[in-house]
């Protein structure tokens, strides 16, 4: 089969490699759809130390199902289906609890790293556990498919926190995530959502996804904005979708006394942390990890139309030409944001 496969950092290779051999618990999928994820093109340089080479990168991503292992029930050859990016084992006590995201044995698809080696969708084929597949609605394409696996994100940071219609919710990163976090936020009612970026066009998409108001880093006082925006107070609930010490300095400034942050971005391995500040104004800090099964009801709000993912996708193009478009995103072009690639 076809792989595109990080050969060395910054060096992908479109090859030949083997099927891969599946286990009696998992299905080998025809891939037709597998988007960049950003993860991935943070990794290609080596920087986060989760993407050693040679690998097969990829984990958001759909495809037809050709061929079942025997303990793979309830699935045949045919289905189409897409699956979470999360490996997980099922039998410790956090997988015990539903927090499959906090697995002790978690893996995840398309990572390579000290602990393990785990090749990914950017090929023809890939193999999947039977337990981490879902199967595809009628109507959804494979490339909006794809993008089930961040709008999971999103959802897994919106339900971290108390956000109801009398919300005042702050954005901080208007990237995939951001966005999908902005659209939840519109579908959940929340009273007023502003998004932050450092990205014009970002913005502009935020406010088509749902922004009441967008504020440009760089060009204001942040913090100062959002109170103005918010009688004063600051927001009840803010979510930082970067991972950088710029936006989660502003993040924990720009909420009210008692508000909550959602930390969604890691970008950066450590941050400097305003200790005082969080504990005299009693902020509620909160990691958002992954996913933890909530694939059905993302699907759904796919179908139903409620979310439409591919307003996200800026390119479709052949899996042949992946380096390129690695090399696009890596490089910030502008106007990028989800690019899907296709064996």
């Amino acid at each position: 089969m076809k792989a595109l496969v990080l050969k060395e950092y910054n060096h992908f290779s479109y090859e030949d490699v083997p099927v891969p051999e599946i286990n009696d618990d998992e299905v080998l999928v025809e891939i037709k759809a597998c988007a960049i994820c950003g993860s991935d093109v943070h990794g290609m340089d080596g920087s986060t130390g989760r993407r050693v080479p040679p690998i097969i990168m990829g984990h958001e991503a759909s495809g037809v199902i050709v061929r079942t292992g025997s303990r793979a029930v309830g699935y045949k050859a045919g289905d189409r289906v897409t699956f979470d990016s999360t490996l997980y084992c099922g039998e410790c006590a956090f997988c015990k609890r539903g927090e499959i995201n906090l697995c002790d044995k978690r893996k995840v698809l398309g990572v390579s790293c000290d602990e393990y080696r785990m090749n990914g969708a950017l090929a023809q084929f890939a193999a999947i556990p039977a337990r981490i597949l879902y199967p595809l609605p009628e109507g959804i394409s494979f490339e909006n498919a794809a993008m089930v696996e961040p709008l999971s994100i999103a959802w897994h940071a919106l339900a971290r926190t108390k956000t109801d219609i009398s919300t005042n919710a702050a954005i901080l990163g208007s990237g995939i995530i951001g966005l999908l976090i902005i659209r939840l936020l519109k579908l959940a009612g929340c009273r007023k959502i502003i998004a932050v970026d450092n990205v014009r066009s970002k913005l502009d998409m935020a406010l088509e996804f749902g922004a009441d108001n967008c504020l440009e880093a760089g060009k204001a006082d942040i913090p100062a904005e959002i109170r103005s925006l918010t009688g004063g107070f600051g927001a009840d609930t803010a979510f930082e979708a970067v991972g950088i010490q710029p936006t989660f300095t502003d993040a924990v400034a720009c909420l009210r006394k008692g508000g909550e942050l959602v930390l969604v971005g890691n970008v950066k391995p450590s941050l400097e942390f305003p200790l005082q500040s969080v504990v005299t104004r009693q902020i509620r800090i909160s990691g958002s990890c992954a996913s933890a099964g909530e694939y059905p009801e993302c699907l759904d709000l796919i179908s139903s139309g409620r979310v439409d993912p591919g307003r996200l996708i800026s390119a479709v193009a052949p899996l042949s030409e992946g380096g390129t478009w690695f090399r696009k995103l890596y490089n910030k072009e502008p106007g990028l944001l989800k690019v899907v690639l296709v064996p």
